[in-house]
């Protein structure tokens, strides 16, 4: 059996400016999806990242 490794991913601390009714948004969204605004931001970002139409 392969040994279990902890890894803490590299991430880097932005600022990021939208506007308040988006943010609301995202908060009511991540809040249902029982995940942390950060989180979510992330996971939509590579969604759409991966879904771009002329990717490369």
């Amino acid at each position: 059996m392969s040994k279990f490794v902890i890894r803490k991913p590299e991430k880097e601390v932005i600022s990021l400016r939208i506007p308040a009714d988006l943010l609301q948004i995202v908060d009511t969204k991540a809040q249902e999806a029982d995940v942390s605004r950060n989180e979510l931001i992330n996971q939509m970002i590579i969604y759409s990242l991966s879904n771009m139409e002329g990717k490369g």
